[in-house]
C-alpha cells in the first residue's frame, strides 16, 4: 500500500488528537533513530515522551519479548495465576526501591497507575480529599484529570471528581491548605507539562513534613522522570525523601505497555477486601509486558548512561545556544527550549522535523520545545543533534 494511501487511511480512520499530525510514516526504529518509509532517519529527541529511556528495539528487550511470546501472553493477569514475569519484574523493581515500597500493582498506564493510586489513598485513610498543583500532569482519565493542574484541558469535560485542590508549586505558603481532611498530596518532583520545572529541595522536604503531620499519604509521579531520566533511577532520591506511594509507568515497560504504583504491602492488602478485588485490571501486568521492562531495566543498569547523565546534560547547557532561545529549564536529561511565542516555536519544531530531528511542545507551555533523547545518545550524537536544532532555529527565523 502506498505511502500516500496509508496517511489517508490514517486521518480517514484514526481519531485524531490535533489538526496538524506530526505525519511521519513510521517503517522501523532502532536506538536514537526512528526510520520513514523512504528510509529517512530522524533522531527521536523525544524518546517516545520517554518511553524509550534506552532507545529503540534493543536486542535484550526484543530477546525478553520472543522467549516470553513462545511461552504465554495473555492468561489471567490478576486474581489466580502465579506469572514468573511479573513476580520476576517486581521482585527486581522493589529492590531497588525503599523498604516502604515492597508491593507493586502493575496496570496498562501510568494514568491507570494514577487512578489506581487514588483508589488505594481513599482506602487507607477512609478520606476523600486530593491535593495537586497547578502546572500538573497525571494522564488523562476522569480522575487523574481532577487533579490536573490546567484548566483549559479540564473545563470541557466537567463535572470531575469533588473534593479536589490545585495549589502552587513551589510555594511554601500554600502548604497550609494540606490539613487532616486531605486523603492525599500528588506531586510529581520535576513538572514535566510546564516545561520542566524541578520542585524545590526545601519545598519538597516541607511538604513530606506536612503530610506526615496532617496524616496524609505522599504520592510522587514519576511516569515521565523515572527510569534514569534525571541522572538517578527515580528523582525522589535526590530529593532525601521516600513516597508512601509511587507511580511509574512511560519506560516501565521497554516500550511495551505498562504502568505501576508501588506502595507497602500493608498498605496495599486493603485492596483485597471491602470490597474483595478492590482494583482490577484485564490486561495490567501483562507478562510479555513485565518481560520487557525488566529486560529494559536490566540494560539500563548494566550500562553506564545513567551515570553519563549529568555530563551531558552540561553539553545541552554548554552547546544548545541561540539568541532566539528566551529561558532553559532543565533537569538531567531533559529541557525545555522557550521561545518568545507559540507560532515560533511550532515552526522550530517543524524545521527540526524537516531536518531529521523529532522534538515537540508542551502540554501547558506551547512556547517551549522538548528534548529529552534515549538516555544512550552518544555525545557525539548529541553534539550533532544540537547543531542540527540551532540551524533548525535560524530556518524558523527566516519563515
Amino acid at each position: 500500500m502506498s505511502r500516500i494511501n496509508n496517511r489517508q487511511l490514517f486521518l480517514q480512520h484514526l481519531a485524531q488528537t490535533s489538526d496538524k499530525p506530526i505525519g511521519i510514516e513510521v517503517a522501523s526504529a532502532k536506538g536514537i533513530h526512528i526510520y520513514d518509509t523512504d528510509g529517512k532517519a530522524f533522531v527521536d529527541m523525544i524518546a517516545g515522551f520517554s518511553v524509550c529511556n534506552i532507545g529503540h528495539s534493543h536486542p535484550a528487550v526484543i530477546k525478553a519479548i520472543q522467549e516470553q511470546t513462545e511461552k504465554y501472553m495473555h492468561v489471567i493477569v490478576y486474581g489466580e495465576f502465579v506469572q514468573a514475569p511479573q513476580v520476576a519484574y517486581a521482585k527486581k523493581l522493589t529492590s531497588l526501591l525503599p523498604e516502604n515500597l515492597d508491593a507493586v500493582y502493575f496496570t496498562n498506564s501510568g494514568a491507570e497507575a494514577a487512578e489506581g493510586a487514588m483508589k488505594l489513598a481513599k482506602r487507607v485513610t477512609g478520606k476523600t480529599k486530593f491535593i495537586s498543583f497547578k502546572g500538573a500532569y497525571h494522564g488523562s482519565t476522569q480522575g487523574a484529570l481532577s487533579i490536573m493542574g490546567d484548566e483549559y484541558f479540564k473545563n470541557a469535560f466537567r463535572p470531575l471528581l469533588p473534593d479536589t485542590l490545585q495549589l502552587r508549586y513551589n510555594h511554601f505558603e500554600d502548604l497550609e491548605w494540606i490539613d487532616h481532611s486531605v486523603a492525599a498530596v500528588v506531586v510529581e518532583l520535576v513538572q514535566a507539562e510546564t516545561g520542566i520545572t524541578p520542585a524545590n529541595q526545601e519545598w519538597i522536604a516541607a511538604l513530606r513534613k506536612k503530610c506526615d503531620a496532617v496524616c496524609a499519604l505522599l504520592i510522587v509521579d514519576e511516569i515521565q522522570s523515572g527510569f534514569g531520566r534525571t541522572g538517578t533511577l527515580f528523582a525522589f532520591e535526590q530529593y532525601g525523601i521516600s513516597p508512601d506511594i509511587l507511580l511509574t509507568g512511560k519506560a516501565l515497560g521497554g516500550g511495551l505497555p505498562l504502568g505501576a504504583f508501588v506502595s507497602s504491602f500493608k498498605m496495599m492488602h486493603c485492596l483485597t477486601h471491602q470490597p474483595v478485588l478492590g482494583h482490577i485490571t484485564t490486561f495490567g501486568g501483562n507478562p510479555v509486558s513485565c518481560a520487557a521492562g525488566h529486560a529494559a531495566l536490566e540494560v539500563l543498569l548494566q550500562e553506564n548512561w545513567m551515570n553519563e547523565v549529568k555530563e551531558k546534560e552540561q553539553i545541552l547547557l554548554d552547546q544548545l545556544i541561540h539568541s532566539a532561545i528566551v529561558h532553559q529549564n532543565h533537569k538531567g536529561l531533559w529541557m525545555s527550549l522557550q521561545f518568545e511565542s507559540a507560532e515560533l516555536t511550532k515552526k522550530v519544531a517543524a524545521a527540526c522535523v524537516h531536518n531529521g530531528i523529532i522534538t515537540d511542545w508542551f502540554l501547558f507551555a506551547e512556547d517551549r520545545i522538548r528534548i529529552a533523547p534515549p538516555l544512550c545518545i552518544t555525545k557525539e550524537e548529541l553534539t550533532a543533534a544540537i547543531t542540527t536544532i540551532k540551524l533548525s532555529i535560524d530556518q524558523a527565523l527566516k519563515n
